[in-house]
């Protein structure tokens, strides 16, 4: 049995690994300038998708000529991770609510043809071991510590991105930026002009706060109304950035419709729905230089989809790490995720995998602890065939799926999901329920196999139609021959958001 212990965060890495792909220009339409504030950006602070998601699309952004920005709080782990900031000369007053607090402002030194990064120093509210809270659970001022954020990063913008001409703010850490944009800084040339656009990656998380707050952040009071700030007696950052946005963004297109309905929307199926074509799904990318197993340094060999054969190897260094039996004849599952019931660890445990099938099972991630003691369990009783890492790192990823035969992902919502996309570079066949971008990157039956039902005989049997085809050698030959053709860089998905952005500004005067 291995079991590892690690945290429950996504580890960044180092910033010599942030390279994307340079996107193939595909027009001569005039640059864009375009602003991302987020709470989170690879490979500098990230807990999910969110971070990588940021930081592969301004990658391209830049890649294509658009005058692109990043800007972010200054947490403990950037700095410790990222020694070449410089301190720049802005200093800056933000006023939050009667009181103004001070911020300073930091960048990465300037590359041409990538974002520009800065970073918003605020030692008591940002110099923190947590991004959003620690053991004890979410910190108390989380409220005022992203409205300040917002706040201090568009009184930065005229110094540090004078030709941005679109606002896109990410996720409801953000999501009051557009508010104070058309109230506290309307009249102004400058803020008039920018377009804005509010992309939801996870409506799960929509920032609720006490009523109170709306004073305390210096919003005015008359914004706390149903279908702005006001949701079910609470503050709701979220639903007040859609409320003052040009449009919306989610991260695939089938989400933007399970946002509309009353399972899928979180308590903001109404607000979605009336937003109408103001709401765009676009599905995100991956980097296909850092997910390549035909020159990936992480993983034991290297192959192609022309010469898949160093696959064979990487599987065999998998098990013997793991300590499970070394068989090439036994399909090898993995599954990489935060370990929590989204994630569908529910079905998993709930399946009877080991009981049932002949396979080997590796699960990767940290999270609940109930799920860790299962899962722990499971390895228990079959050591030669499950196995579980909780200490999770890039590095690992990239030698799970490059060794792996196929990749569990029984979500039970996912609005995009990026493993299934590097699993499919990588030739492991990725087993997902049929929802948000799991449906729009993975064909059933093609490169995948998907299941509609949330319920354990669903996922069994997605698995048992999984390894059925294993067995057949020339038939799983041919599904990983066409899961290592799929393409999904980040050149596509920039394109639409381009379209996105030139709607947003047809609104602004």
């Amino acid at each position: 049995m291995a079991v590892k212990q690690g945290t429950g965060t996504r580890a960044a890495g180092k910033t010599s690994r942030a390279r994307v792909a340079a996107p193939r220009r595909t027009s001569r339409e005039p640059p864009i300038g375009v602003v991302h504030l987020a709470a989170e950006c690879w490979p500098f602070a990230r807990t999910g998708g969110l971070g990588e998601a940021v930081s592969g699309l301004a990658a391209a952004q830049a890649a294509l000529g658009n005058p692109t920005t990043i800007v972010m709080p200054l947490y403990q782990r950037v700095r410790e991770t990222t020694p070449a900031l410089e301190r720049t000369a802005v200093s800056l007053a933000v006023p939050l609510g009667l009181h103004a607090e001070h911020a300073w402002l930091y960048r990465l030194p300037r590359r041409p043809g990538s974002p520009d990064v800065f970073f918003v120093e605020h030692p008591d509210f940002f110099d923190r071991p947590g991004i959003y809270g620690d053991n004890a659970g979410d910190y108390d001022d989380n409220a005022r510590r992203f409205a300040f954020f917002c706040r201090a990063a568009l009184a930065a913008l005229p110094e540090i991105a004078p030709e941005a001409r679109v606002l896109h703010a990410h996720d409801w850490h953000t999501a009051l930026a557009p508010l104070y944009l058309r109230t506290a800084l309307a009249g102004t040339a400058f803020y008039d002009r920018l377009g804005v656009v509010l992309a939801v990656h996870n409506a799960a998380f929509q920032g609720h706060f006490p009523p109170e707050m709306v004073d305390e952040l210096g919003l005015p009071s008359e914004l706390y109304r149903q279908g702005v700030l006001e949701w079910y007696g609470r503050m709701n950052f979220l639903q007040g950035g859609l409320a003052f946005a040009d449009l919306a963004v989610t991260v695939s297109p089938t989400h933007a419709a399970e946002l509309r309905t009353p399972e899928g929307g979180f308590g903001l199926q109404g607000t979605f729905t009336a937003l109408g074509d103001r709401l765009v799904g676009i599905l995100n990318g991956i980097d296909p230089l850092l997910w390549d197993p035909a020159a990936d340094p992480e993983i034991p060999s290297r192959y192609s989809r022309e010469d898949p054969s160093g696959k064979r190897h990487c599987k065999a260094e998998l098990q013997k790490a793991y300590g499970l039996a070394v068989r090439p004849d036994a399909p090898l599952f993995a599954m990489s995720a935060r370990m929590v019931s989204q994630k569908g660890l529910d079905l998993v445990l709930g399946a009877d995998l080991a009981g049932s099938t002949g396979a080997q099972f590796v699960f990767l991630g940290a999270g609940e602890h109930r799920y860790h003691q299962a899962l722990t369990e499971l390895a228990a009783g079959a050591p030669d065939r499950v196995a579980v890492e909780f200490m999770f790192t890039d590095r690992v990823e990239h030698r799970l799926l490059a060794g792996a035969d196929a990749l569990l992902m029984p979500s039970l919502y996912e609005p995009c999901g990026l493993t299934q996309m590097r699993a499919q570079h990588y030739g492991a066949i990725p087993v997902a329920r049929r929802v948000g971008g799991l449906s729009d990157s993975i064909e059933d039956g093609v490169t995948g196999f998907l299941f509609d039902a949330y319920e354990p005989a669903a996922l069994a049997a997605a698995i048992h139609r999984t390894t059925a085809a294993y067995d057949d050698r020339a038939a799983w030959k041919r599904m990983v021959r066409a899961a290592m053709g799929r393409q999904f860089g980040w050149d596509r998905s920039a394109e639409r958001y381009r379209a996105v952005y030139v709607r947003a500004l047809n609104g602004v005067v």
